[in-house]
């Protein structure tokens, strides 16, 4: 078994600085290399590398294998012509010396894109990567800041703001002041962060395509969102004017209450309107309605209930709105005084009616989504009626394919009708002949007329 040890050198520089023409191959060639490289660079990691490829094969020898011991070198002109000049002394090397397998030695990741072009002449066993100890740090990180400057869009995210920053950092200082500036820097940086990490322009993306495709399609629930845009903005503004006329109220939580309690039917509104367009659309779709969107409307009431009526409970019991009072009216035989609703009370009425809401939702989703899966799910259609003479449907429940065979050789066979008359049940007797019915002598067939 004969192992080839190929060094790899693709910058080919060990012939620079040697001044000599590879391959080289045979332990004592390659030893002397050692020394002409050390003489000419002993900084370079090629020296250890070709160590490597001696100490390599020297192991496999005392392991009783016969070794081949080379290096092979690129071209300093292109990548290309460097990978080509390798490929054609590697097939020297295998021409002349018929290895099995190749051990594969390097000093970098450069000299690493090689290894394919060795695997496809030779089978490889290992490659030994040399990593000069007092190096290994500073090397790594140079490959890696090499991926990362060779990666376009690592360039544009990371590389272009911090270029933006040191160019507008020095005129917003000598503008309007160093602080100034590095607040101003940092909040876009900040800004810009919070729009990478949560997708906002996957978000964009996707909202802009549907939007596009909604306005092509024709569906409804695009004028329905316009309108929920609408009263969204309608509720904001109500909410934003209720809490302009609480005055200078202390705190945070009595301006926020009042802007959910004024702000929250206007929304809520919105929100049916929008889910109200989006059951239409799939209403006049040929696909049957999803039971989430028949749900929808009664949750955002329900919802809408509930907010507000813990918002007015606060606000009620602050005294920033008045009690709920029921008029007096008089309608016949059925009069009322008037009647003053606490907050307790006014809440309990608003929780009730939502838990109630969303109970008539769910059940109206369930009956709805339980009709269509009733008409979908279908049983094949009637079978086949057996006085027939035809076998039952293949896809009716008890279908036997064997009995359904036989029963029509055994017509083809006899077709008389009366092998077949379903009102013969004694193997061809009529059942309304008489029990005691014996046979003719003379006709030589028995009462009911059959032969013997």
């Amino acid at each position: 078994m004969t192992t080839l040890v190929v060094c790899l050198d693709r910058t080919d520089d060990v012939g620079r600085k040697t001044g000599l023409r590879s391959p080289v191959v045979g332990w004592e060639a390659v030893r002397a290399l050692v020394t002409d490289v050390g003489l000419a660079d002993p900084e370079d990691s090629g020296v250890n590398t070709l160590l490597e490829s001696l100490r390599v094969a020297q192991d496999l020898r005392d392991e009783n294998e016969e070794v081949v011991v080379a290096v092979v070198s690129g071209d300093r002109e292109s990548m290309v012509s460097a990978d080509r000049a390798v490929a054609a002394q590697l097939d020297d090397l295998i021409a002349d010396y018929d290895p099995d397998s190749a051990v594969v030695v390097t000093d970098s990741a450069d000299d690493e894109r090689l290894i394919p072009i060795v695997e496809s002449r030779v089978r490889v066993d290992s490659v030994d990567r040399v990593v000069v100890r007092q190096a290994r740090d500073i090397e790594s990180t140079y490959y890696l800041l090499k991926q990362f400057l060779a990666d376009e869009e690592l360039r544009q995210t990371v590389l272009v703001p911090i270029g933006l920053t040191l160019l507008v950092f020095p005129l917003l200082a000598t503008t309007v002041g160093p602080a100034e500036g590095a607040a101003a820097i940092t909040t876009v940086i900040g800004l810009f962060l919070l729009y990478k990490g949560f997708n906002v322009d996957e978000i964009l993306a996707r909202f802009a395509h549907q939007t596009r495709e909604s306005l092509y399609s024709g569906q409804v629930s695009v004028v329905t969102y316009v309108v929920a845009a609408g009263l969204t903005f309608i509720g904001l503004f109500v909410g934003a004017l209720g809490v302009s006329n609480l005055g200078d109220t202390p705190g945070v939580v009595i301006p926020a209450t009042r802007f959910a309690f004024d702000s929250v039917p206007w929304l809520a509104m919105a929100a049916l309107t929008a889910s109200a367009g989006r059951l239409l659309d799939e209403a006049i779709g040929e696909d049957p309605i999803r039971r989430s969107f028949l749900n929808l409307p009664f949750i955002v009431v329900a919802v809408g209930l509930v907010v507000r009526g813990f918002s007015a409970y606060f606000l009620e019991e602050q005294g920033v709105i008045d009690p709920f009072v029921v008029p007096a009216n008089e309608f016949g035989i059925f009069s009322n005084e008037q009647f003053v609703m606490v907050a307790g009370e006014r809440l309990a009425l608003f929780v009730v009616t939502a838990i109630v809401i969303s109970l008539v939702g769910a059940r109206i989703a369930s009956s709805v989504s339980g009709s269509h899966e009733d008409a979908e799910r279908g049983d094949g259609g009637p079978e086949t009626d057996p006085a027939d003479g035809d076998p039952p449907s293949p896809d009716g429940p008890e279908y036997d394919a064997p009995a359904a065979t036989e029963a029509v050789a055994d017509r083809e066979a006899d077709p008389t009708p009366e092998r077949f008359d379903p009102e013969r049940t004694d193997g061809g007797a009529d059942s309304n002949a008489s029990p005691d019915a014996g046979t003719d002598p003379s006709t030589g067939s028995d009462a009911g007329g059959r032969d013997p």
